[in-house]
């Protein structure tokens, strides 16, 4: 059954990943990567990894989803209200509400069946505790250079959104 559950839930991923780099419009493939996300984290449930599988959705479906959306909302990448939609309303919806009910009948699935007892997936798990303190301990130099990277990139984005106006200071002319 997990084996099963693997394979169902790597076709989701595969597509939407796939349906995410294709799109036109950023709007829908950052729709189409949340939906590649929630796969991702049900794989990780999957094979015995919950937390992983939290973190997943809590923090790249929901927290780099919402920073992507502010970035796109920021530059104005989403095209406007002036763009006619062109083909019939099932076209542009289709594929996110087959992907979104197959990872729904995978999440059934996964409720309804521990996979952590089935033959061939491993029966141990790590407590949030025991992987916080090796993560702090053994790789603090790195989850400091990645913050100051995250802080780079925040400054980078403020200074790409700010219109070109402002980025003139009001003594300088060019």
């Amino acid at each position: 059954m997990t084996t099963i559950l693997f394979y169902i839930l790597g076709i989701p991923a595969l597509g939407a990943t796939g349906m995410c780099i294709t799109r036109r419009n950023p709007v829908h493939a950052v729709i189409y990567l949340v939906n590649a996300f929630f796969a991702l984290a049900m794989l990780f449930y999957l094979l015995g990894a919950p937390l992983v599988a939290a973190w997943e959705v809590i923090i790249y479906a929901g927290a780099i989803m919402v920073l992507f959306m502010f970035i796109i909302m920021m530059l104005e990448l989403a095209p406007g209200e002036a763009e006619e939609a062109r083909g019939p309303n099932w076209t542009r919806w289709g594929p996110v509400v087959l992907l979104s009910l197959v990872l729904l009948v995978c999440t059934l699935l996964l409720v309804g069946v521990d996979p952590g007892t089935a033959a061939g997936v491993p029966s141990f798990h790590v407590s949030p505790r025991a992987f916080g303190r090796v993560l702090f301990e053994r790789y603090a130099l790195a989850i400091e250079i990645v913050s100051f990277q995250l802080l780079f990139a925040a400054v980078g984005a403020y200074y790409v959104g700010r219109g070109e106006k402002r980025r003139k200071s009001p003594g300088r002319e060019e």
